[in-house]
């Protein structure tokens, strides 16, 4: 979290409302510790006042043994063919996907 508060800061001077990020459920992140971290690491910046605004985003895969596309809840999971061999094409985002400004 430090470093997109620092990456933030360093570009952006006007005052920040939201900031926007996609975090895959697949991506081992655990959302309410960001949160806090997020309170904690904007405190004394222009991102003091703003809110924390996370977009979760569903796991999928395709399968390279039948090239069906399917939900991913679990990365342990596989394919409803019974495959294993499968790409992951969604869900293990980390990604700061906007800013807004006052």
């Amino acid at each position: 979290m430090e470093s997109v508060v620092d990456t933030i800061v360093d570009r952006i001077s006007d005052p920040i409302a939201v900031v926007r990020l996609e975090i895959g459920k697949l991506a081992g992140v655990d959302v309410e510790a960001l949160r806090f971290c997020f309170g904690v690491c904007t405190q004394g910046t222009g991102l003091a006042d703003a809110t924390l605004d996370i977009v979760a985003i569903d796991g999928r895969a395709r399968c390279r043994s039948c090239g069906a596309e399917f939900a991913l809840r679990s990365l342990a999971a596989p394919c409803a063919c019974g495959s294993f061999e499968r790409e992951v094409v969604a869900g293990h985002e980390l990604r700061l996907k906007e800013v807004e400004v006052y």
